[in-house]
């Protein structure tokens, strides 16, 4: 039994994002070091919520140039901003606060929007896409964001809560097969997907479809499976998962981690 998924669209403010991180100390060696920000990260998590319809980033991009490619190998819109003084990062919030209320007014099968950022500004923005239905996901860093802006969306996630993320099984991956470990990788990310959105019941059909949009190109029978099923079964004899037969549908379900996580 599979969920139908979320179409998202994703909203970055590229300056707070950058600029936080930096000031964290987490932006590497020396002032103005460019760091190693982790869009890929941020936007692997953000999958796990539902389809990625939309993703655009806001800024001038002639000053983090060093961004560019990251940015257009993860296929984000990179909507140049230039900066003039104060004017210019008021404008990208502006553009941003624009550009999401014509989404929620012409693309209706958006239902959720992320707004990556902790800026304060953007409270009066979550609070008219939840007036007309939408879900508002906030992401932003924990010591650049605002409170009442945390508070406003309907959740709130933390960048350092992505990349510090706890590990999965205690089943090392090098006593797993060599041609069957990305398969394996990618169920234990689904898994850990659906834990953390609290999905008390994992069917079978759940998680692949989770598999599916963590990597589109993903087929079991690439790994020498001819059914999903049996990649489950095999994955339990590993002892990387715990399985059960639902009832009413007879399909497999998920239980959890082998070791209890």
């Amino acid at each position: 039994m599979s969920e139908e998924a979320h179409s998202l669209a994703v909203l970055i403010d590229f300056e707070n994002l950058a600029l936080g991180f930096e000031r964290s100390g987490q932006g590497g060696r020396g002032k103005g070091a460019p760091g190693t920000f982790d869009i890929k990260a941020v936007l692997e998590r953000l999958v796990e919520k539902g389809k990625l319809i939309v993703k655009r980033a806001y800024a001038d991009w002639g000053r983090f140039a060093q961004y560019r490619e990251v940015m257009h190998d993860a296929g984000i819109q990179m909507m140049e901003i230039p900066e003039r003084g104060m004017t210019g990062k008021n404008y990208a919030d502006i553009q941003l606060a624009v550009d999401a209320l014509d989404l929620c007014y012409s693309k209706e099968h958006i239902d959720t929007f992320v707004i990556v950022s902790g800026d304060s500004d953007f409270t009066p923005l979550v609070s008219k896409l939840k007036e007309n239905g939408k879900a508002v996901i906030g992401l932003g860093m924990k010591d650049s964001t605002s409170d009442l802006l945390a508070a406003n969306c309907d959740e709130f996630i933390y960048y350092e809560d992505i990349v510090h993320a706890p590990s999965g099984p205690a089943v090392p991956l090098t006593s797993i097969p060599k041609a069957k470990r990305p398969a394996i990788k990618l169920l234990i990310e689904a898994v850990e997907a659906l834990q953390r959105e609290n999905k008390d019941v994992m069917y079978s059909s759940m998680v692949k479809d989770t598999m599916k949009r963590k990597q589109p190109q993903f087929s079991e029978s690439s790994f020498g499976y001819r059914s999903f099923s049996e990649l489950l079964q095999d994955a339990q004899k590993m002892g990387v998962i715990t399985l059960r037969t639902d009832q009413r549908s007879g399909t497999w379900v998920v239980e959890g981690f082998a070791n209890g996580k």
